[in-house]
């Protein structure tokens, strides 16, 4: 396959602007090493990780990948400190930043020669990360699953929006599993695309087999943003989803629902393949995917996906 240029590629140094989100209980080394040596940004999710563990995610990232990759930091993690610190003294190159002021790091990161990404839901919020010096930013849109914005900005709305209130690079992120969508957010301004999804169902992702085959199994609607007093998530409707549905259909307030979530619920659910009592993060596309595939040839799928439809003439005309 030919590689392709623009600003994202020559950012990041790859071949494809393709990047793999950093899911937690999901994105460890083999999965982002995978999509690294396929010609796209890998990306290991630091959130469900101890330090001790990031450090060997990275260091085991770096011996199956002669390849860019980065890691994904939530700026709310109670140790992100430890985590920034081992990010610095492992040499990592590229930070996707998320849930959180990008003003905290991103001076830090990016005196240490760290190219600095964040992930934003609003465009007021993208020209926040561009006054902090981030590098690019991730548009990510309402579909997403995940951890997502309180302003329930879809993609196809929020991509323009952050495209023309920024001069830094946009990649889209929220729904795309695709190369087809990968085409019509490139279209709206974005110079490449961010999927969580699509790699979550990859024979490479550190999430339980269960959880995999729940994602392909989804219908529209399958899914729904829930706990929007905590922090809003897209769920898959299992029987914890139910019951955070009831408390808030009641009125429950924050501590009602902290006491419902409880600790180590994402775990319960993603890692451990608890599909009822579990917290199952996906996005609405999962709707779209039926397989599950290795990580490479993903890469490879949505590529040609994206250079086929570019290639044919529009429908309309």
């Amino acid at each position: 396959m030919e590689s392709f240029s623009n600003r994202i590629t020559q950012l990041f140094g790859i071949r494809y602007p393709i990047i793999q989100a950093g899911m937690i209980w999901a994105s460890g080394w083999r999965l982002a090493s995978a999509v690294s040596n396929a010609g796209g940004l890998g990306i290991i999710g630091a959130g469900s990780m101890y330090p001790d563990v990031l450090r060997e995610h990275i260091r085991k990232c770096k011996a199956a990948t002669a390849h860019p990759f980065a890691v994904n930091i939530p700026l709310l993690y109670p140790d992100i400190d430890q985590h920034i610190n081992i990010i610095i003294e492992e040499g990592v190159k590229i930070v996707f930043s998320s849930a959180g002021n990008p003003k905290t790091w991103t001076t830090i990161l990016k005196e240490k020669g760290v190219t600095v990404i964040h992930v934003v839901s609003s465009s007021k919020f993208a020209r926040k990360a561009e006054e902090a010096g981030c590098d690019a930013v991730v548009a990510e849109g309402f579909e997403a699953g995940g951890h997502n914005g309180r302003e329930e900005t879809t993609t196809l709305v929020l991509v323009p929006a952050v495209v023309e209130a920024v001069k830094i690079p946009v990649i889209a992120a929220g729904g795309i599993v695709n190369g087809r969508q990968m085409l019509a957010t490139m279209v709206l301004g974005a110079e490449g695309v961010q999927m969580g999804s699509r790699f979550v169902a990859s024979e490479e992702a550190s999430s339980h087999i269960n959880f995999k085959n729940a994602v392909i199994s989804l219908q529209e609607g399958d899914t729904q943003l829930a706990l929007k007093q905590l922090t809003p998530v897209r769920l898959i409707r299992n029987a914890f989803y139910e019951q955070v549905k009831a408390a808030e259909l009641r009125g429950a307030g924050v501590e009602e629902l902290q006491q419902i979530l409880g600790r180590a619920r994402a775990k319960k659910g993603m890692f451990e393949g608890d599909m009822q009592e579990g917290e199952l993060e996906i996005g609405q596309a999962g709707a779209l995917l039926d397989r599950i595939l290795p990580a490479g040839e993903i890469v490879k799928k949505v590529w040609e996906e994206f250079m086929n439809g570019l290639a044919e003439p529009l429908k309309i005309l």
